[in-house]
């Protein structure tokens, strides 16, 4: 499986991704920079200055991309978009249907990105990136805090656009922090594991967290009440990918979300919100996970289904 990284500045195409107990290990992000609206590190929220590499297949990529949307970004934060296929040497650019090439560095290969920033890093090249122009470097890969920043440095005072005010912001953050582990990271711990008993115990995990936030929204029409916030992103972006990707792919098959009736309206609803339809393409994120990971899919045959009822 395609899942390198880089060793004091040189690239490998293997990492060690598991435990003795053959559990996916996810390591920590490297950039945790912040830009606030009194720029404190630096970095202050000009229009212009940012830009954003992403990937449409990429789930913690997607949640920046429905942020700068919904924040009315477009034309303030540029793009990238990286070929959805991830072989042997990692993210790259490329002319394919719905990709966009790195227009202010000019790489091929976003590890080229980090090492601009440190000739000499060893870990993981991931999206998304968000990277300042006017000081060259990496601001934050971090996909929980890249949102957090665009929607607190960015029109913070129009409470149409906050997606996490201050009086949930508490409530918020326990809810991002409750759905990461089994169900966001979820997946990949399902999808990954070497074992039996590795796999069992995410896919449990998973589902029972799955059961949990059914009984919540069957309440309410958010994770967090009656208003979209940065919890639902966080969550939308796993639920949207469940049945086209993560259901077979990763052997997450106990059930579809579309079984879950309260889920499922609720993917629907936020799938339909103004602008967040046009960030989610299936074909980008199956073509990713059923080329790249040829430990779980050797063939490379991407299915043509199944067809969503959004």
């Amino acid at each position: 499986m395609a899942l390198g990284q880089l060793v004091n500045g040189q690239w490998t195409s293997k990492r060690q991704q598991d435990d003795e107990q053959g559990r996916f290990l996810r390591p920590p992000t490297r950039f945790r920079n912040w830009m606030t609206q009194e720029g404190e590190q630096g970095f202050t929220p000009e229009a212009g200055r940012y830009h954003l590499y992403v990937s449409y297949a990429c789930p913690w990529a997607h949640r920046t991309l429905i942020m700068r949307a919904l924040k009315g970004l477009e034309q303030a934060i540029s793009l990238s978009v990286v070929d959805p296929y991830m072989g042997v040497e990692g993210w790259f650019f490329s002319e394919a249907p719905g990709c966009i090439p790195d227009t202010v560095n000019g790489t091929t290969y976003v590890r080229d990105l980090y090492l601009k920033v440190d000739p000499q890093m060893t870990g993981r090249v991931t999206v998304p990136i968000l990277w300042d122009k006017q000081q060259q470097t990496i601001v934050n890969n971090e996909s929980r805090e890249i949102i957090r920043m665009l929607d607190q440095a960015f029109f913070a005072e129009d409470p149409q656009r906050n997606f996490c005010p201050p009086d949930l912001q508490g409530r918020i953050d326990q809810t991002i922090d409750a759905i990461y582990q089994p169900i966001n990271n979820g997946v990949y711990r399902a999808g990954f594991a070497t074992t039996q008993g590795a796999y069992e115990d995410a896919v449990n995990e998973l589902f029972a967290a799955l059961d949990h936030w059914e009984s919540v929204l069957q309440k309410q029409a958010y994770l967090c009440g009656d208003r979209l916030t940065e919890a639902d992103i966080c969550l939308f972006t796993t639920l949207i990918r469940f049945d086209a990707v993560y259901y077979g792919h990763f052997k997450c098959n106990r059930r579809h979300i579309w079984d879950y009736p309260h889920l499922w309206d609720y993917v629907k609803r936020i799938y339909h919100h103004p602008g967040i339809s046009e960030t989610c393409n299936f074909e980008h994120i199956k073509a990713h996970y059923y080329r790249s990971h040829d430990a779980i899919n050797p063939t490379g045959i991407v299915p043509v289904g199944p067809e969503l009822p959004l």
